[in-house]
């Protein structure tokens, strides 16, 4: 976040009150408010905004940013890592102590997030506070040397947080064996790094990636007009679209992690589709005749067509799902297992028989509509809350540059024949596949075995 001229008028800004604060828009008296439709505007300068005013009486505004670990090189590994946990440190509009307090005041809270998972966009995600905030933190950090320095222990702790789930683990490993760059990068600084970040580089990162055509401003319970008026003024400093970072190039490979737990967590894949195309709408649709997890925390996934194949040889406690990702130029397809250590390879290869019976053909109408159904609904409770339409919206609008309604969504869902997903199937089964896996590995198959 680069230091900018008009930026540091921008507290005596607020304080004289020339601007407008974003808050929630009373409702007016009389009958109830009538719903509106989500207004979206895309300036010259490639800024996107969005906001749905839903009378809500708080605001809730996302700066979502096109930033994340994916655009980062071998020199400055870890640079998104620590600009998610530097939110809140000195700007030369607000002192760290200002922001926080100032943010407690209102009864806001600020996070500094990633979505999607390997698409690594970065998100400044607001609830119920001042603009005033946003605004400094976004375009005028100054990345005190001191504020570094003290913030970067934090990165082994975040890290350590993270890893203490294998699933997180193992997902890092598999990115970093399917692809040679780009999304290959961890979203966690690496450990040779710790320390090492300098307030150069963040200001660096941030200069060449921070830029207005990465950026979408969404906004619920706000007022388009306003919103709008705030993103010219101050989100229009800093144009273009920065630096493109590496092409992502999909190898296949393999990251085995021995070690001494006695479940074994693996996944297998293959390079699938980009999102919002035609084909991840099939994977999509294969992922739920497969089976993709339970929604409920703790919860069974045994009615799955992946878990009844594999209990028919498996007697042992185990878990199995399809994995999906899609990116703006890549995506991965495939199943993740969990497994007592000595019945690892009897699950993942049972798991992959059964895609391969689905590549066969052998997948009736009643099975897929059942999968389309529970995609949709899927799909809408993803944004019941606030915070996931939200991140719907403003991941839309960085990948599409515009935004789906849910029953455009449906159509193309609908869309879906057997054939397509008997094809994406297919390609999973055909293509060159990527694994990772860790715990006691001597009953695990590599990849080639497969």
């Amino acid at each position: 976040m680069k230091l900018l001229t008009r930026a540091a008028t921008l507290s005596r800004f607020y304080s004289l009150k020339v601007a407008p604060k974003v808050t929630a828009t009373a409702a007016p008296a009389g009958p109830p408010p009538q719903p509106q439709d989500l207004e979206y505007t895309r300036l010259p300068n490639g800024l996107v905004i969005a906001s749905l005013e839903n009378y809500a009486p708080a605001s809730r505004i996302g700066l979502f940013i096109k930033a994340g670990s994916r655009y980062e090189d071998s020199n400055n590994l870890g640079t998104s890592h620590l600009l998610r946990l530097a939110s809140s440190l000195t700007t030369k509009g607000a002192s760290a102590f200002k922001i926080t307090r100032g943010i407690e005041a209102v009864g806001g809270k600020l996070r500094f997030v990633k979505i999607n998972n390997r698409n690594s966009y970065l998100v400044v995600f607001y609830s119920d506070i001042l603009m005033e905030f946003l605004l400094n933190i976004t375009t005028s950090p100054e990345f005190r040397r001191w504020e570094v320095a003290a913030l970067q222990p934090q990165l082994r702790i975040d890290k350590a947080v993270a890893f203490q789930n294998p699933q997180t683990h193992v997902i890092e490993n598999l990115h970093a064996a399917a692809y040679r760059t780009a999304l290959a990068n961890s979203l966690y600084c690496p450990d040779y790094r710790i320390g090492k970040v300098t307030s150069e580089e963040l200001h660096y990162y941030v200069q060449n990636y921070f830029t207005s055509a990465r950026m979408a401003l969404v906004g619920l319970g706000v007022s388009h007009p306003v919103l709008k008026q705030v993103a010219e003024q101050f989100l229009n400093m800093r144009g273009g679209l920065g630096l493109s970072g590496a092409k992502t190039i999909y190898r296949g490979g393999e990251i085995r992690e021995q070690n001494g737990d006695s479940l074994v967590h693996a996944a297998l894949v293959a390079e699938s589709a980009t999102v919002g195309s035609a084909e991840a709408n099939a994977f999509s649709v294969l992922q739920y005749v497969l089976g993709a997890g339970p929604h409920v925390k703790r919860g069974s996934n045994a009615t799955s067509s992946l878990y009844q194949a594999v209990a028919k040889g498996v007697h042992q406690p185990f878990d199995v799902s399809a994995f999906n990702a899609g990116y703006s130029d890549s995506g991965l397809f495939g199943i993740y297992t969990i497994s007592q250590a000595a019945a690892a390879g009897d699950v993942i290869k049972a798991a992959y028989n059964q895609v391969k019976t689905i590549a066969e053909g052998n997948l009736s109408d009643t099975v897929i509509q059942d999968a389309k159904n529970k995609l949709k609904a899927g799909y809408l409770m993803s944004m019941e809350s606030s915070e996931g339409f939200l991140n719907e919206v403003g991941f839309q609008a960085l990948v599409a540059g515009s935004y789906v309604p849910p029953s455009t969504v449906f159509q193309q869902i609908d869309s879906v024949a057997a054939t397509d997903v008997k094809n994406a199937a297919l390609k999973f089964v055909s293509g060159k596949k990527s694994m990772a896996a860790s715990g006691n590995l001597g009953h695990t198959p590599f990849v080639d075995e497969l």
